[in-house]
């Protein structure tokens, strides 16, 4: 059964309020969150926000070494989104194979949605930090300044899959319109089986080191 939204956030606040790996195990425990859905943008979406608020419940302290541990935790999500996008991109080009009547409008929703990934996550920290302490706001703003400066990993990621789909894109032109909501639950369901791939080789590497 899949972790509620609840249980993310407790989860991930606890990792904080440990203060030790925070890294890694914010990143485990999304990432597991997320393997146990299809990976659609109301899931994806919804399992930041929990993340985001654990992250915000978890840090308690006044004091730089805690803005740093929203930093690590915040990284961790943003890597997660990464190989969330990754995980859609290979979703997108399985589903292509696979279906027939994969069209110009259903590429074009599915790569919205990678694109859509960075979007998510910056709005999920703008609007979990309103409510939060001064400490958690002062962070969440200078993680924001940094982001809309340098960009963040799952931002660069969709905007180099994007590029990436073109031969997709040119490969359904001809293609006969299928259903959307068909071909987005297809994509979905085909991506959460790339992101547990995903997980548990990085799971396999982390035992081996």
């Amino acid at each position: 059964m899949p972790h509620t939204a609840q249980q993310v956030e407790d989860d991930v606040r606890e990792a904080l309020e440990s203060g030790i790996d925070i890294y890694q195990r914010v990143k485990a425990i999304t990432l597991k969150a997320l393997t146990e859905r299809q990976l659609d943008l109301e899931n994806i979406k919804s399992v930041m926000e929990a993340a985001v608020k654990g992250i915000a419940s978890g840090i308690t302290r006044q004091s730089e070494p805690a803005k740093a541990d929203f930093d690590r935790a915040m990284s961790a999500l943003d890597d997660v989104l990464e190989k969330t996008a990754q995980a859609s991109k290979l979703a997108i080009e399985e589903a292509a194979s696979r279906i027939g009547e994969f069209s110009e409008n259903d590429l074009s929703r599915a790569a919205a949605d990678i694109q859509s990934l960075e979007q998510i996550f910056l709005e999920t920290v703008e609007n979990i930090a309103r409510d939060s302490n001064k400490m958690i706001f002062d962070a969440a703003r200078n993680f924001l300044a940094h982001a809309q400066k340098n960009g963040t990993a799952v931002g660069r990621q969709a905007h180099s899959i994007l590029a990436a789909l073109s031969d997709v894109r040119r490969q359904g032109q001809n293609a006969v319109l299928s259903g959307a909501a068909t071909t987005a639950a297809i994509v979905a369901e085909i991506g959460s089986g790339i992101l547990t791939g995903i997980a548990e080789s990085l799971e396999g590497l982390k035992t081996k080191s």
